[in-house]
């Protein structure tokens, strides 16, 4: 079998990553640290990319993403604007199956000047004016995570009840740590999110204390394993003809729709409703002034007269953090 494989890499691009300049690569690898020269986001002890390991699943449509991301991977939060387009533009030609990548195992390292939490805080802020997405660092401080196992497996556990309502749960738990400096790996957090979205809470946690989820999660592990994934996000296209690319890390929009393109030369991207300004409220419950501004085509500082507007008007609530500013319909 012939197998193809695309690596789109970005200089300058930046996404979480655990080892940055050349100095750290002497370094253990640390699975927080973010830099904006290289674009990439590695996980300790990552292997070689193999494609061979690539399992081909049955496909509804064109093409298949595999998604490897972590709930609290900044960078995966970072490209939430350009994957959001990606599905209401060319939609009907994709399905994405989300995989769990264990971006934070624990915090038995030391590495890249962040060994404990409270290193963190500062950092992801100084993330987030890259991204230009709210993030508040203070979390780590405040209510410091131990891992990011307990939300994966949470997350998991939603997919075993339904694949979209699991989509929403993981953007609400992200909203959550990254805005609301809300530790997700409690359960009180995790079942707030899931009621949010309309999950079945009990199945939730039945799903998610007796091992179902758990193992589901030690599948996405040793698959990530067995692909070489090197860190978050990774996303893997490929068509029913074997002919694959990796968009790995931060990236402009126009990367992502450049695989589209190349895998379904045909396609025909959707034209996003922007007939009114509360329209992508219909598709999406929340949204960022840079996910409106890459949704509407317009400036960010556009989407924030245009959002504020919304909110005198008491159309929109918003919840205010020290980066930014996170929008909902009434």
């Amino acid at each position: 079998m012939k197998f193809t494989l695309l690596i789109i890499i970005l200089a300058g691009a930046l996404s979480c990553q655990s080892q940055t300049t050349k100095t750290m690569k002497e370094n253990q690898n640390n699975p927080l640290l973010c830099d904006p020269i290289t674009g990439t986001c590695e996980l300790p002890d990552a292997g070689t990319q193999d494609s061979s390991q690539f399992i081909m699943l049955n496909q509804k449509k064109p093409v298949k993403i595999i998604y490897y991301t972590d709930p609290i991977c900044s960078s995966c939060w970072g490209i939430e604007p350009q994957l959001r387009k990606l599905k209401l533009e060319y939609g009907e030609y994709i399905e994405i199956d989300y995989r769990m990548g264990g971006l934070l195992p624990d915090w038995s390292y030391n590495s890249g000047g962040i060994s404990k939490p409270s290193d963190v805080a500062h950092h992801w802020e100084e993330v987030s004016a890259y991204y230009e997405m709210p993030i508040d660092g203070g979390v780590w401080l405040e209510d410091p995570l131990a891992s990011s196992y307990p939300p994966s497996i949470a997350v998991k556990a939603a997919q075993m009840q339904d694949k979209e309502k699991a989509v929403a749960f993981m953007r609400k738990l992200r909203e959550y740590v990254f805005l609301e400096k809300k530790n997700i790996t409690k359960w009180e957090v995790i079942s707030a999110a899931a009621k949010a979205v309309g999950l079945n809470v009990e199945q939730l946690k039945k799903d998610y204390e007796d091992g179902d989820a758990k193992k589901l999660f030690e599948e996405d592990l040793a698959y990530g394993r067995q692909l070489g994934v090197r860190g978050f996000p990774s996303m893997y296209f490929s068509d029913s003809n074997d002919k694959r690319f990796l968009v790995y890390g931060f990236k402009p929009y126009e990367a992502f729709e450049d695989v589209i393109k190349q895998l379904v030369p045909e396609a025909k991207k959707k034209a996003i409703d922007t007939s009114t300004p509360l329209a992508l409220f219909a598709h999406y419950p929340t949204l960022t002034a840079k996910e409106y501004s890459l949704l509407y085509s317009i400036s960010v500082k556009e989407a924030q007269k245009t959002l504020e507007a919304l909110v005198s008007e008491n159309k929109l609530s918003k919840l205010v953090i020290k980066t930014g500013t996170l929008y909902q319909k009434k």
